[in-house]
């Protein structure tokens, strides 16, 4: 997924088997981002919303791309060097090649995953994927409210508070406003780490270069209304009392890259990414 799985209880739905209720005529981060990637799940609304920031940068799908390859880097540390077995990923999207649970399962397949989004679509597709699959579970919850996700009955069979788990916020604090209170929402989620547990964040990144407040108007006046563009110091507040994976926060192709990580990204420098733990 993403950037899902059992199961009639855990669904929150009266009727498994009913259509979601979706809104035609608002975009959805989820199918925006599943747009630019290539994928098929999406609305003109989101083809509109999209090409709101592709004319602002056409080099701008990249940074979905960018992403996805920090995320698939961040996992695989995750599971194999880190030893994590439990992922929450919030604001996971719609189901796309390397998804973390392949990603995870590929080292050790009793990894439990629980993707987490709003747009009640990604519970619809989620479901139809991985409908018999016991370690993977899709909810739909808010990442504004933590207790929306981890009082979900599909998060409480999947993840064992007490021991260490990660949490994937790939591509989803950048579409919150400092009205919503980002750095609180961030600190709500790292409360919820026991010792061990990690904390995966990758947002746009505002190197004091015009093309970051060009892209963040494209995001929020072309119709998405979300996309933070933050400084190198705003992305650190996201880690506070968290101990830093090296190399710590970076560009996102600079983190760990391995032979598949893109070389020459036209973004390179508008996004960030990087992993957290807690010590203690």
């Amino acid at each position: 997924m993403h950037d899902a799985s059992a199961w009639s209880q855990d669904t929150g739905q009266d009727d498994p088997g009913a259509a979601p209720e979706v809104d035609l005529t608002k975009p959805s981060i989820a199918r925006v981002y599943d747009f630019v990637l290539g994928g098929k799940q999406h609305f003109e609304a989101d083809r509109r919303a999209a090409n709101g920031f592709i004319n602002a940068l056409p080099e701008a799908p990249q940074i979905a791309k960018d992403n996805r390859n920090f995320l698939r880097r961040g996992v695989r540390y995750l599971v194999a060097e880190a030893g994590i077995r439990q992922i929450v990923d919030i604001g996971s999207g719609l189901p796309t090649e390397g998804n973390v649970h392949e990603i995870a399962h590929a080292i050790d397949p009793s990894v439990r995953v629980v993707y987490v989004d709003i747009d009640p679509v990604v519970l619809a597709h989620g479901r139809a994927l991985l409908g018999d699959n016991d370690t993977t579970a899709v909810i739909t919850a808010d990442l504004r409210d933590p207790e929306s996700i981890f009082g979900d009955p599909a998060a409480r069979r999947l993840i064992d508070p007490t021991q260490p788990f990660a949490i994937l916020t790939a591509g989803i604090l950048h579409h919150l406003s400092d009205d919503e209170d980002p750095y609180g929402v961030a600190d709500a989620l790292k409360q919820r780490l026991p010792v061990g547990g990690h904390l995966l964040v990758t947002n746009f990144l505002d190197d004091d270069e015009p093309r970051a407040q060009r892209l963040e108007r494209g995001f929020i006046d072309g119709g998405l209304g979300t996309g933070r563009f933050r400084t190198w110091a705003e992305q650190r507040r996201f880690f506070g009392g968290l101990e830093m994976v090296e190399p710590g926060l970076v560009y996102a192709n600079d983190w760990r890259p391995d032979e598949l990580t893109p070389t020459g990204s036209p973004v390179h420098t508008l996004y960030a990414g990087g992993i957290g733990h807690r010590a203690v």
